[in-house]
């Protein structure tokens, strides 16, 4: 590790600590040639699939757009930051078990909708809304929620546990 003060490549670690569940570690570290101090940081970075869009097209997986979603559907609602992030692992970690290549935004889509539903009923139906954008009327939206309703009552939902191998 260089220096960020005299970028000599002879520096010391002092103090390792684990955090962020484990996912990532501080490091205390000190320079040997000019005896200052300074801290780093190591995160494991896991490469997620390309996502496959409704009309064909693939871009990256952007973790950004999936806690935009939550965020939006979880607005003004008694929703902690925490339960949001563990939702947006606890998502990161299925898609990775769906595939390592390819996973389709419909697919992430279920994902969301299938947390959201046992987070908060409001936040599920908000993004149930927004996900489902092809109804002329409240009738046709009803229906849909109730189909997506038994299909999720047919699936065991388990509370998932991110953990990232280093």
């Amino acid at each position: 590790m260089f220096c960020p003060f005299c970028q000599t490549e002879d520096t010391k670690v002092l103090d390792s600590r684990l955090l962020a569940e484990g996912n990532e570690v501080r490091r205390r570290r000190k320079c040997e040639a000019c005896q200052k101090r300074f801290t780093t940081y190591e995160k494991v970075e896991v490469s997620m699939p390309l996502v496959v869009k409704r009309d064909g097209r693939t871009e990256d997986y952007r973790a950004d757009k999936l806690r935009a979603g939550i965020d939006v559907a979880c607005k003004k609602l008694a929703v902690k930051t925490e339960q949001i992030d563990r939702v947006v692992g606890n998502i990161e970690k299925a898609i990775m078990d769906i595939s390592d290549k390819e996973v389709t935004s419909s697919d992430i889509g279920k994902l969301v909708m299938m947390y959201l539903r046992h987070l908060d009923p409001v936040a599920y139906v908000r993004f149930a809304a927004v996900y489902y954008r092809e109804f002329k009327d409240v009738d046709q939206f009803l229906n849909r929620l109730k189909e997506e309703e038994k299909h999720f009552k047919s699936q065991p939902t388990k509370d998932v546990t991110v953990e990232y191998q280093t």
